[in-house]
């Protein structure tokens, strides 16, 4: 829980909604996804309403296979607009709401995601943020003179120097470096220059950057690892962790497993957010919500639900969709024999058919359920909340725009009712918002 006891709130705006067949609902524009005003009247909602961010992942290239064939031309999340340059269109258009964007230390350049970053924190008057991950699909390899990824130690190994060197170009200028005294003629102060000049395994950059130092000092630093590796970068040096459990233990342990390794970098529990994802349906009745998800599950198109067992099941197009589910097969692709299993013991302990367990599967891209009202999925939030098991929450509403103005009216009044959530944003800046330090300069 936080040290002021108020949840953070982020908004995740990614494609249309959470939902695989988002694109299809009567509400919800088609073309989304490639409008800049759809997103802005998206994030203007969320700052209405006092999130602290809105945040856009983002893959570098289309990381699906056409499996079964025709389901790729039916799935939405096969364009959408760049999330660097949707920041800053953004960050000149929004005043108060944090703004966070995923870029990648596999098929980037230190400098470029230094230099960016630093861009939209000044635009933005200190709102920025960095989401780190690596690049693991074939699919983006292929678009960088690759024909596969990178090992994974070695894009967690990159991805360590990685964030070393852009840390190291933020800090190139102390806060008051840039004197501009027109009657001297000094434009800037030589003594608080600091020349990174990283020579490493994978980057050598001399630096410095050419850009004063950021509003926050440094933008946000936000990730999202569960595995080994990227829970020691997470440890080391983000400031907010996307995390995606579906169970308290669970959260509660990898809450607990990230806090306690915060002391061997000299960092405190406070130092570091952790906050869940979750896909509400919010109503003003169980049934009014249990009706909003049903009416998304009818939309979501047999091949598009193939295409979410495929990777586990193998190819089911050739049975029955209200038939039974049968044995994973034995020409799926991949080794995911335990995730197999565990599909095919739920369908047989529930009775599900091919249909009823693909839309379990492909209703909210993994990211965990809450169907009831504002008090329901509340309690649910509070428990967690409560329990050191989030500091807050990735909000991803399976559609949008309408589901924001769902968390407005139901959700949002019922968290300040419990006291739980802010009625304005506390400071200027994201880092202030969030409740985290300053950040402040260090000499090396």
């Amino acid at each position: 829980m936080t040290r002021d006891g108020k949840m953070r709130l982020g908004l995740s705006m990614r494609y249309l909604g959470y939902h695989v067949a988002a694109w299809r609902h009567p509400s919800v524009p088609a073309d989304g996804a490639l409008s800049f005003a759809h997103f802005l009247n998206t994030a203007r909602k969320a700052e209405a309403a006092h999130f602290d961010m809105v945040f856009f992942a983002d893959g570098l290239g289309i990381r699906a296979n056409d499996n079964p064939k025709g389901s790729l031309a039916r799935d939405m999340r096969n364009a959408e607009l760049e999330p660097l340059t949707l920041l800053a269109a953004l960050a000149a258009t929004t005043r108060q709401i944090g703004l966070v964007a995923t870029a990648s230390t596999t098929y980037n350049e230190p400098f470029h995601i230094a230099r960016k970053y630093a861009s939209i924190d000044h635009i933005s008057g200190g709102r920025a943020g960095w989401n780190v991950v690596t690049s693991w699909s074939d699919e983006e390899a292929q678009n960088f003179n690759r024909s596969e990824t990178l090992a994974y130690a070695d894009r967690y190994e990159r991805a360590d120097e990685f964030v070393d060197v852009v840390r190291a170009l933020w800090n190139s200028w102390e806060d008051d470096a840039f004197v501009r005294d027109k009657a001297s003629g000094l434009f800037y102060d030589e003594a608080r220059l600091h020349v990174p000049d990283h020579k490493g395994k994978h980057f050598r950059v001399r630096g410095p950057l050419n850009s004063a130092r950021t509003p926050q000092g440094q933008p946000v630093i936000v990730q999202a690892g569960a595995s080994e590796a990227g829970r020691r970068l997470a440890a080391r040096c983000a400031d907010v962790v996307y995390s995606n459990a579906h169970d308290l233990q669970s959260a509660q342990d990898y809450y607990f497993d990230l806090k306690r390794r915060l002391a061997a970098h000299g960092r405190e529990p406070d130092d570091l957010l952790i906050m869940p994802g979750i896909v509400p349906f919010v109503a003003a009745t169980r049934q009014e919500a249990q009706d909003k998800y049903d009416e998304l599950q009818e939309l979501i198109h047999p091949l598009s639900g193939l295409a979410a067992l495929y990777g586990q099941m193998g190819d089911l197009s050739g049975y029955p969709l209200d038939g039974p589910v049968p044995d994973p097969s034995d020409k799926r692709p991949g080794n995911i024999t335990s995730i197999a299993n565990n599909l095919l013991e739920v369908a047989r302990a529930e009775n599900l058919s091919i249909r009823q367990l693909y839309q379990r599967v492909a209703s909210t891209f993994g990211v965990r359920l809450l169907i009831g009202t504002a008090a329901d999925i509340a309690d649910e939030m509070e428990e967690w909340f409560r329990n050191d098991a989030a500091d807050g929450f990735n909000i991803c509403p399976p559609i949008l725009p309408a589901g924001m103005d769902d968390m407005s009216d139901f959700l949002v009044p019922e968290l300040r009712r419990r006291g739980l959530f802010r009625t304005r944003y506390e400071g200027t800046t994201l880092r202030a918002n969030l409740g985290l330090k300053p950040n402040v300069f260090k000499r090396s």
